[in-house]
């Protein structure tokens, strides 16, 4: 990063170099190798060995598409956001504001108040998306979608998948799946790619711990079904947040901005579907996957209920009032 000057660096590689702890710490680059060994308390030849086994893992990963300018190319003086005067990003003090009501949702032990919680949460980011599509339509901004990769991990990173499906579609943005990198690529919206990784991070985590609080279970000759359980478990979780997340966000568009906002959504609903047919021309849809165990299923729907986010419906009421 040292080679290129800030103006023709895009924020989204610092934002990552930061997340990363990227940063220089050794004086001279010839001495990189020495000083690293000496960091990690190491022999050279491990050094070596790491070099060759990183260059190994890059030389035989897939090809990945492209989400922004590489580094050297980007300008920010020529940017639709900056040409417009319309900031595409989300503001940073809602997404404080929903990353406070989540950890609160993640944290307590009353169900009703995770709900309420959740339901706040949702609330904020449903009105924020809804205020950037009318904002962008007035004053004729041209920014079109960018992607985010979310890391889905194992175990059971299948039904996983299928949670950060359901939440991207929710909120109008697409997810496509890479198994066997262990992340997925979400297209959309600025805005409403920061709620799809919030929402999702936080219905993950609650999903997680209401599975585990479920405990472990065995068959009647005291067999392990514990992995057959938690599979269903969040498969049914996944299922159950779809429709919830699909009735809030068909009501949210219906009341919102009635008639006036429905071809705004629609042309971005366009919009993203092309940004994946451009980056995805290949993709293929993958088959659900089954699901044998009964009461891990019957569990996992309702936990979902317990985590039902209905501030959607509260938002169209907002609006109007504004």
């Amino acid at each position: 990063m040292r080679a290129y000057s800030a103006a023709t660096v895009d924020d989204r590689w610092r934002e990552q170099l930061a997340v990363l702890g990227a940063e220089v710490w050794w004086e001279d680059d010839n001495e990189h190798p020495d000083a690293w060994c000496k960091r990690e308390g190491v022999e050279r030849a491990l050094y070596v060995a790491c070099a060759v086994e990183l260059v190994h893992l890059l030389e035989y990963l897939p090809r990945l598409p492209s989400m922004g300018p590489p580094p050297g190319t980007h300008n920010t003086t020529e940017t639709p956001e900056r040409s417009t005067g319309t900031p595409r990003e989300v503001d940073q003090r809602t997404l404080s504001r929903v990353r406070a009501l989540l950890a609160k949702a993640e944290s307590t032990e009353f169900p009703e108040e995770a709900e309420a919680l959740s339901a706040r949460a949702q609330e904020l980011m449903a009105r924020h998306s809804i205020d950037h599509a009318l904002l962008a339509a007035e004053t004729g901004d041209t920014a079109g979608p960018a992607g985010r990769r979310i890391p889905v991990d194992n175990p059971y990173e299948a039904p996983k998948a299928v949670l950060l499906t359901v939440v991207a579609e929710a909120n109008r943005c697409r997810a496509v799946w890479h198994r066997e990198l262990g992340f997925s690529t979400v297209l959309g919206f600025p805005a409403d790619l920061a709620a799809v990784e919030m929402l999702f991070t936080s219905l993950l985590v609650q999903a997680t711990g209401a599975m585990v609080h479920a405990g472990p279970r065995r068959d009647a000759r005291g067999r392990s079904r514990t992995r057959s359980f938690r599979h269903a478990f969040l498969n049914a979780y996944a299922a159950r947040v779809g429709e919830r997340l699909r009735d809030a966000a068909g009501r949210a568009a219906a009341g919102a901005g009635g008639k006036d906002l429905l071809p705004v959504l629609a042309a971005r609903d366009r919009a993203v579907d092309h940004a994946v047919d451009t980056m995805f021309p290949n993709l293929a849809k993958g088959r659900a996957g089954s699901v044998s165990n009964y009461e891990g299923w019957v569990a996992g729907r309702a936990a979902a209920d317990l985590a039902s986010l209905n501030g959607r419906l509260e938002v169209t009421g907002a609006f109007r009032r504004s």
